[in-house]
């Protein structure tokens, strides 16, 4: 007679495989934990495929404090977990990973076939080859605390989780399967949600002068924003791309995020702001900043309140043994890079806090 099959716990359930929870499942490989991926889509990584175009910017080579400086508000709670996994370590990983990579002269990181294939191809080899499970096509309908772990439930099976990290990123490009289901399990678990903004997002106007030159890209270029009575909050150089809608490109995406954290500090003030750019000869004054839709967004502003998770280690403060990574968190840095180290940083914390405890 067979012998009875002991029924225990998966040690580790990380929902989502975007780019948190590709590197969340990285460094459970590399620390011996047993854990499972959970991947809404047919693939992992598929907004990690288009970031930069399909270039994929994965890390901007500065010092971890030069990062935490350009972080702006949320720097305090990313501290610990940029610190412990600073750009350049990231970046040494990935060369340690066989991946050549090309760097800018500011700095930015990318590979350097300029395919952002090749980043999730290595985790996804790296996560073979260490026999990950991943289940792919395969959306999380719930998560249930039990008296010793999580039940984590699909539509065709459930799982036993001793933890459960939330990797799920925000909702910026849903069919991509950042749809807000980790923030949806977060709130029925008691946690805060700080209602969704767009972040790195274009512009909207009708001004001739963008219109006419929709298509153009100008790398030398310069986006501020300004007060009622025209003092400078905010400047960025850096690229401004004239599109049919209106203005996008690095400097009018920082700006935009810039605006909409200055926002948060004093609600119901939009009109008191000005968004400048210059390009090409041209300066164009927006009376009237009008972002595109979130779902467009390159990241997305808000999410489950920071102040209900523990910036030492990632894990809830609410329900013990759930943790978090990444954009489902209101965790937000500019363009170049920031997110994607953002969200690697933080996999990193959990899933070595989970260590830890173990």
């Amino acid at each position: 007679m067979a012998k009875a099959l002991k029924h225990t716990p998966v040690k580790l359930a990380i929902v989502g495989g975007g780019a948190a929870g590709m590197f969340a499942a990285a460094v459970a490989a590399e620390r011996k934990l047993p854990c499972v991926v959970f991947e809404r889509k047919a693939r992992l990584g598929s907004k990690v495929l288009m970031t930069a175009n399909g270039r994929c910017n994965f890390a901007k080579d500065i010092s971890a404090e030069q990062f935490l400086s350009d972080l702006g508000p949320a720097a305090p709670f990313a501290a610990k977990a940029v610190r412990e996994c600073p750009p350049r370590k990231i970046i040494a990983g990935f060369k340690s990973l066989g991946v050549g990579l090309k760097r800018m002269a500011d700095g930015r990181m990318f590979p350097a076939d300029g395919k952002a294939a090749t980043i999730v191809h290595a985790f996804g080899d790296l996560l073979r080859d260490n026999g990950v499970p991943i289940v792919a096509n395969c959306p999380v309908a719930g998560i249930q605390p039990q008296k010793t772990g999580f039940i984590v439930a699909t539509p065709n099976f459930t799982l036993w989780a001793e933890h459960v990290l939330l990797a799920t990123g925000g909702v910026s490009y849903p069919k991509l399967g950042s749809t807000g289901d980790g923030q949806r399990f977060a709130s029925e678990l008691g946690h805060a949600l700080v209602p969704y903004r767009p972040g790195l997002i274009g512009l909207e106007t009708t001004d001739p002068r963008v219109v006419r030159r929709a298509g153009e890209r100008f790398e030398e270029a310069q986006a501020r924003v300004l007060d009622l009575s025209g003092r400078v909050l905010y400047a960025y150089r850096g690229e401004v791309d004239c599109e049919t809608f209106g203005l996008s490109g690095a400097a009018v995406y920082n700006c935009q995020r810039f605006v909409e954290h200055w926002l948060r500090e004093h609600p119901g003030r939009m009109a008191d702001l000005t968004l400048e750019a210059s390009f090409g000869g041209e300066t164009v004054r927006l009376e009237h900043i009008r972002p595109r839709p979130v779902k467009e967004a390159i990241v997305t502003i808000g999410g489950v309140s920071l102040d209900d998770v523990d910036p030492d280690t990632m894990e809830s403060r609410k329900v013990p043994g759930l943790y978090f990574a990444g954009e489902v968190l209101d965790l937000d840095g500019p363009t170049g890079g920031y997110n994607l180290s953002l969200a690697f940083a933080t996999a990193r914390l959990a899933v070595t806090s989970i260590c830890r405890k173990i």
